[in-house]
């Protein structure tokens, strides 16, 4: 089967295209329906276009939207390893599955749903969940696409982990399988039932300990584990304060940790290229608080603004503006720190069409609301013109709460097979809330056809990002690219 071409995907997603409504049978007959077109084993191959654009090239166009001297920490970061390439590296990738074979069947996707883009987070009722945590490419779109993204992430990270490759094959299976029998039993879940889907912390630790007594985790794994929930649950605003405030002159003040931390009057606008943050964050506070869920009353208004800091975050999200804001309520001791994020365009947008939302920092809001479990109270948007009269989407969340996530460079071969399941699981969750799961699961069917495509995609895409990672240094060694690493 010929691949399925850009010209012909995009039409389909570029508003969120979604089938009417169709009973059951007829959106099992859709999805079985769908394997004529696109055959699972079909998913399996992964060949370059003759007309590939060069990943370097697509880097650099990348960068021209971004902060010039916040670019060359990225290309620092992406040039560690082969993963924290593959981190970085959603543009090249959407440009490349773009011409894969797809079902037809439509998702919200995260856009990203690498592994590193999972964890721990809280609730508004102060439940800790496992979810996907960043949404700044989500978009409607193939469930495929996901799928792919994140099992190859699995496939790049046991090579860098050293696990032989019929190993990695197991973590990169174990994932697709989870995928599909999540999916199978969302099918059989009425609406309400799927969408109301989680994954609380009791009930990932009560897995891990199931784990431990077939010996398939290790005790020191089930340990990392608890670790890594008990760390997270310190992780708020108190926290934050105690390490990043201080207070000079009698005033609390974000103290600087540069280039990754820059309190607003700090920051070189002239060697920088940054404008003044103040007049943004002004305009921001004042009228942030409309994109709330809550009309009448909202925490926010509670707290009042102290200081603001540009913060570097990430891989892929490095040279996008991003703040952080310390604000006060009662007392000193009632904290509230936000993250102040840069929506830029999705780099699926190319290939499945514009968004239909007018600000990128609503696409990125209403995405992750479809997709996750739950979302932060602190949720929201605004567009806001900067000094240089240049219009900039952002959305706001809280920075740090709850916020945990897996530790890949230590992660042995259990672990990650397990981790691959949840992985799996929970990508499988939010692609039932707002996508046809009926659908996809009947064309997933029972057998492990599709899991072992996807496992094939995974070790040739993987290859494909050495390749790439390789472009990438000899374009830092020959001078084309600046680069600066150890931040």
């Amino acid at each position: 089967m010929a691949p399925v071409g850009v010209s012909e995907v995009a039409p389909r997603f570029a508003s969120g295209w979604r089938r009417a409504h169709l009973a059951a049978d007829d959106r099992v007959a859709r999805g079985r329906a769908a394997r004529k077109d696109a055959p699972r084993s079909a998913h399996g191959c992964w060949q370059p276009a003759a007309d590939r654009p060069d990943p370097v090239s697509l880097l650099e166009q990348q960068a021209t939207s971004r902060l010039a001297h916040l670019v060359p920490i990225r290309y620092g970061r992406m040039l560690e390893s082969p993963f924290t390439f593959f981190r970085g590296a959603a543009l090249i990738m959407a440009a490349d599955l773009a011409s894969t074979p797809q079902s037809g069947i439509t998702v919200q996707l995260c856009g990203d749903a690498h592994l590193s883009n999972f964890g721990l987070f809280g609730t508004p009722e102060r439940r800790m969940l496992f979810d996907i945590n960043d949404f700044d490419e989500t978009l409607p779109g193939p469930w495929e696409w996901d799928v792919k993204r994140l099992a190859a992430s699995f496939e790049v990270m046991g090579r860098h982990r050293g696990f032989a490759p019929a190993d990695t094959r197991s973590v990169v299976m174990a994932g697709v399988k989870e995928y599909r029998e999540r999916m199978s039993q969302a099918a059989a879940m009425g609406g309400l039932q799927a969408w109301y889907d989680h994954l609380e912390v009791g009930e990932l630790l009560d897995l891990v300990r199931k784990e431990v007594k077939v010996k398939a985790v290790s005790k020191a794994e089930a340990r990392a584990t608890r670790k890594m929930v008990a760390k997270a649950r310190t992780r708020d605003s108190v926290r934050v304060m105690a390490r990043r405030a201080t207070e000079v002159d009698g005033e609390l003040r974000i103290v600087a940790d540069p280039p990754v931390i820059l309190p607003i009057g700090d920051i070189d606008r002239i060697n920088t290229g940054w404008e003044d943050p103040a007049p943004i964050i002004k305009k921001l506070l004042s009228s942030y608080r409309r994109t709330l869920n809550h009309q009448h009353h909202h925490p926010l208004e509670e707290y009042s603004y102290v200081d603001s800091a540009l913060k570097v975050v990430g891989v892929g999200s490095v040279g996008t503006r991003c703040y952080i804001m310390l604000l006060v309520g009662r007392d000193l001791d009632d904290p509230l720190f936000l993250q102040i994020k840069e929506a830029q365009a999705s780099v699926l947008e190319p290939y499945l069409g514009t968004s239909s939302y007018p600000h990128h920092g609503q696409r990125v809001v209403a995405g992750q609301q479809l997709m996750q479990a739950a979302s932060d109270i602190f949720l929201g948007w605004q567009r806001i013109t900067g000094a240089d009269g240049q219009s900039r989407d952002y959305y706001v969340r809280q920075f740090h709460d709850w916020k945990g996530s897996a530790d890949v460079d230590t992660m042995k071969l259990a672990g990650a097979r397990l981790y691959s399941r949840i992985c799996g699981a929970t990508l499988a969750r939010a692609h039932a809330r707002w996508g046809d799961r009926i659908a996809i699961a009947a064309y997933l069917g029972r057998s492990e056809k599709f899991d072992k495509a996807i496992a094939e995609f995974s070790v040739a895409y993987a290859d494909q990002n050495e390749q790439d990672f390789a472009a990438l240094q000899t374009a830092a060694k020959a001078g084309r690219l600046e680069v600066r690493g150890g931040v």
